[in-house]
């Protein structure tokens, strides 16, 4: 070998070293980030029940205006049991609409996704539809219905029905058409392009809509217990309304609130089990050690 040719250096053990400092560094990051993520919504909770408690107590609020969140709070101690008993009645309702809207509205979401007749001839009337106030509905189904639970069930599936419907119809109708083409000349029948092709890709749509029609689904079922219920948290937000309990009004909005929490996180938890293949790429953004930010 000519003494001039030098063989190349290797890889020395001070920057393999500092490789795996800065990969666990980033690594660090990346875990004070995901604590910081969950819980900054209980400290912004935390923020807003201070600032509201000073500010009423500071500018001397009665409580029949605003009450303060210690009120609130004292409220939902002496009334705990008709809070639980009437949330519980709430819930039911609520879940039997929603459930009645996945079912439909999946049915018809596919249907209306897969046909563009279908999809002319019914979205018109399904905007139509939806651009009518549901308050103005609950008179009929009480008509048609009487006091009850029923009404309710109703309110909150004709609430959650159109979100599940439009997403889902999306999702079906995004299928490139090269890729049915494909299938096609493969002898995949409509059905089969349906079921291996089109539902797979309407599944993220499709939890994304359960997120926001399960939200909605209370505003439907609390809507019409306040007119047409002898139970629920809508009847007793209205009975506290008539004897200006305004604490315990809001008593209920608080229950009506962490039940909508818990319901959108429990879409959040099936849909990560489901397609978290949709969301992989931002998952490895936020953990993997080679990110950027």
């Amino acid at each position: 070998m000519p003494r001039d040719v030098m063989p190349a250096p290797a890889a020395t053990p001070r920057k393999g070293e500092a490789n795996a400092r800065r990969v666990e560094a980033m690594i660090a990051a990346a875990r004070r980030r995901r604590r910081l993520q969950t819980l900054l919504p209980w400290l912004i909770l935390l923020g807003t029940c201070l600032v509201w408690e000073a500010v009423v107590r500071a500018m001397e609020i009665p409580a029949f205006v605003l009450p303060a969140p210690s009120a609130i709070g004292a409220s939902m101690v002496k009334w705990w049991w008709p809070l639980l008993d009437n949330a519980w009645q709430t819930l039911l309702t609520t879940l039997v609409g929603f459930a009645l809207a996945i079912v439909f509205g999946l049915v018809l979401g596919v249907a209306i996704g897969s046909s563009a007749l279908l999809y002319h001839g019914l979205y018109p009337l399904l905007i139509g539809f939806n651009s009518v106030p549901k308050v103005a509905v609950v008179p009929i189904l009480v008509i048609w219905f009487g006091i009850g639970a029923v009404p309710a069930i109703i309110t909150a599936f004709l609430i959650s029905f159109f979100p599940i419907v439009v997403n889902v119809a999306t999702g079906i109708a995004t299928v490139e058409p090269e890729l049915r083409d494909v299938l096609r000349a493969l002898g995949a029948r409509p059905v089969d392009i349906i079921r291996k092709v089109g539902l797979p890709r309407a599944m993220p749509y499709f939890f994304a809509s359960l997120k926001i029609a399960i939200t909605v689904a209370f505003v439907g079922s609390i809507m019409s217990e306040t007119v047409a219920a002898n139970s629920g948290i809508g009847h007793l937000m209205m009975v506290a309304s008539s004897r200006f309990d305004v604490p315990l009004v809001f008593a209920g909005l608080v229950v009506t609130g962490v039940m909508g929490v818990l319901m959108y996180a429990l879409a959040v938890m099936v849909e990560q089990r489901t397609t978290g293949w949709a969301m992989r790429g931002q998952a490895e953004q936020q953990v993997s050690p080679m990110g950027g930010a």
